[in-house]
């Protein structure tokens, strides 16, 4: 099969972090963890948390900032804002509308898109498209999660996992050979339960009772993630790379969703990939759900790991159950 033709690449990236590190050490005096059981399950030695009235607006425009200066865009220059969040600041109105605001990004048109960790996968192929369709010329894709505010501090299995953080790129149409080849998503709203937020929404409205019995926070089911993480990843990799024509010989570099180095490595080795071609920082930030590929991936190229001709292969899972993969040639 032959490579398709990009339409879309990348014109810049960035990222945004918050300057706290909560290490594994720290969250014995939290909750009864420890070190070692930490890393030996998950492979995470430390996290980023923000402080409590940090946004996730303010975050984004951080990521998104940097990613604009880089590419040589102006916020006037911005036609489309695609911003992926688990955590909003406010249910109205979206994030990106906020970011846009702070941005000063008058021109563009801003929404929000909600598919957890697989979020950011979801929005580049949502700017994929209004590009592609020549409804603008400048897209601006931007993950900001701020987990440690949804998270249940007295929950072992689940406040260990995750960090914040904020990840954006900078969208233009080429002509030439590299960008976005290629993508695969697919989604089971019946494992829904699995990873989830019990109530705080219309379904369940937030009230005293809900937030004593901790249902607002979110609620995981940790040995049947881990299944059907690897089996969608591993499925969404095969059909990404079929579609781009590739195998995993042809992959440079893969950057997976950082949540757990198990399954890091387990979707590495179902794709064919060895670990010293994939990207790692899950030990250093934990899982910042859908901002964790674009932090990656602005860290790969800011550490030359990322070069010119290269053929990368990122994919993704997520609550609802969501998953993705895609590949892009750089």
């Amino acid at each position: 099969m032959k490579t398709p033709q990009p339409i879309v690449d990348f014109a810049a990236t960035g990222r945004y972090l918050p300057s706290r590190v909560l290490t594994n050490d720290d969250l014995e005096k939290i909750v009864d963890t420890n070190d070692e059981w930490i890393r030996t399950r998950t492979g995470i030695r430390e996290r980023r948390v923000g402080p409590e009235d940090l946004l996730a607006a303010e975050m984004g425009r951080a990521s998104a900032a940097q990613a604009m200066e880089r590419a040589g865009v102006s916020a006037e220059e911005v036609d489309l804002i695609v911003v992926s969040t688990a955590t909003p600041d406010r249910w109205l109105p979206s994030t990106a509308c906020d970011i846009q605001s702070l941005l000063g990004a008058e021109n563009a048109h801003a929404f929000d898109v909600q598919a957890a960790c697989s979020g950011w996968l979801y929005a580049l192929t949502v700017a994929e498209g209004f590009l592609a369709s020549r409804r603008g010329d400048v897209a601006l894709v931007i993950a900001t999660e701020k987990m440690s505010n949804i998270l249940d501090w007295t929950d072992r299995a689940t406040c260990v996992l995750f960090g914040d953080g904020s990840g954006a790129a900078v969208l233009k149409r080429t002509e030439g050979d590299t960008g976005i080849i290629s993508s695969h998503h697919g989604s089971d709203g019946r494992l829904a339960e699995l990873l989830y937020r019990p109530a705080g929404g219309v379904r369940q409205p937030l009230d005293g009772d809900v937030v004593a019995r901790r249902d607002h926070l979110m609620k995981m089911s940790g040995r049947e993630i881990f299944k059907n993480a690897v089996r969608s990843m591993a499925d969404a990799s095969e059909r990404a790379l079929q579609k781009a024509g590739l195998t995993g010989d042809d992959i440079d570099l893969m950057i997976p969703h950082q949540a757990n180095i198990r399954i890091i490595e387990s979707t590495a080795k179902y794709a064919g990939i060895p670990m010293d071609k994939v990207y790692v920082n899950v030990d250093r930030y934990g899982n910042m759900s859908s901002a964790s590929i674009p932090v990656a991936f602005d860290e790969a190229r800011e550490e030359g790991r990322v070069q010119p001709g290269m053929n990368i292969l990122t994919a993704t899972f997520g609550a609802g159950l969501t998953w993705g993969a895609m590949v892009w040639r750089t």
